[in-house]
């Protein structure tokens, strides 16, 4: 039964349900979006929508992305100039603790290649593994009119441990630390999250904020800490009441500060970057797939020295 016709509040209570979820998940995957430790503000969204879970939901998501770093004055390139490109797979899962807490954690393996002058340097291991907590602040939903209307907000913290393997920062021949070739940000890091959605019926805006602190690792280095926010819509259509289909769209904004060295500033890093992100979600019995691309709309990263390219994520999730 869709939502739009002879809507009953027990149905609009489970598909409430399934959007409070979302947002749960959503702020999870913020963070961990592509190049989550390369200093520069780039990586760290996905506004998919995902389903229900009663109680636990486990899933692998594919993430694609890539940077063009040492970009020379003016935007040419130069021998320096070098493309890393970062695939991740995360197997990640959650927990509903109670109707207003829950759980959720991820684990990323990753496979980095670094190609300069037709070499290509690889990278491959476990990353940063996370873990964030999600606390229901308040969710207010009723009728009004012919027109089912509800608004929440999540908040919730995180933490990411320092599994990833971390190698000292390589100097290039500028003096500055290459520091985004790494497997894990060798630190252990924090995250403060927020999630505010707006629904009517089956049409929904949502908007979040992550703001990443990083702390010093071993070799007394610290990534600069990062704020993301998004803001995204939605659409959810039922075909036959055999599955659902949800297009979405959104924008995403990511402002970085600059890393530290030895409690130095390293000049060519942070900066920030706005990408617009559209994609869908397939939903069937307990079982979603889905996919997410993103594209930069401007950016300005290490002092115009990297760019970032298009992002791609896919998933599967099973609730169970």
């Amino acid at each position: 039964m869709r939502l739009c016709s002879g809507t009953i509040i027990p149905t609009m209570n489970r598909h409430v349900k399934k959007l409070l979820l979302t947002f749960c998940i959503a702020l999870c995957t913020v963070g961990t979006f592509a190049c989550d430790i390369c200093g520069c503000g780039v990586g760290s969204y996905y506004t998919g929508i995902l389903p229900e879970f009663n109680k636990k939901i486990f899933g692998l998501r594919y993430r694609y992305n890539s940077l063009l770093t040492h970009i020379a004055p003016g935007g040419g390139t130069s021998y320096l100039t070098t493309k890393e490109r970062f695939n991740t797979v995360d197997i990640w899962g959650g927990w509903t603790v109670t109707s207003k807490i829950r759980l959720m954690g991820y684990i990323p393996f990753n496979i980095n290649q670094q190609i300069n002058q037709g070499v290509t340097t690889k990278s491959t291991g476990v990353g940063d593994i996370g873990l964030q907590g999600f606390y229901q602040v308040f969710d207010h939903r009723g009728a009004q009119g012919k027109s089912f209307i509800s608004h929440s907000l999540w908040a919730g913290a995180g933490v990411k441990l320092p599994t990833g393997k971390y190698e000292t920062a390589r100097k290039d021949e500028t003096g500055q630390s290459a520091n985004t070739f790494q497997l894990g940000t060798g630190s252990l890091d924090f995250t403060l999250n927020m999630a505010y959605d707006l629904r009517i019926q089956d049409f929904g805006v949502n908007t979040t904020a992550s703001y990443k602190i990083n702390t010093t690792n071993r070799d007394d280095y610290q990534y600069g800490n990062k704020l993301s926010s998004t803001l995204q819509a939605y659409y959810k259509v039922r075909v036959k009441n055999k599955f659902t289909i949800a297009p979405n769209a959104g924008l995403a904004y990511e402002t970085a500060a600059k890393d530290e060295d030895h409690k130095l500033i390293t000049d060519v890093t942070g900066g920030n970057i706005l990408l617009f992100g559209a994609g869908a979600e397939l939903t069937t019995g307990k079982i979603a797939i889905g996919a997410n691309y993103q594209s930069p709309l401007s950016q300005h990263l290490a002092k115009g020295s990297i760019r970032a390219n298009d992002r791609l994520m896919v998933h599967i999730s099973f609730m169970l």
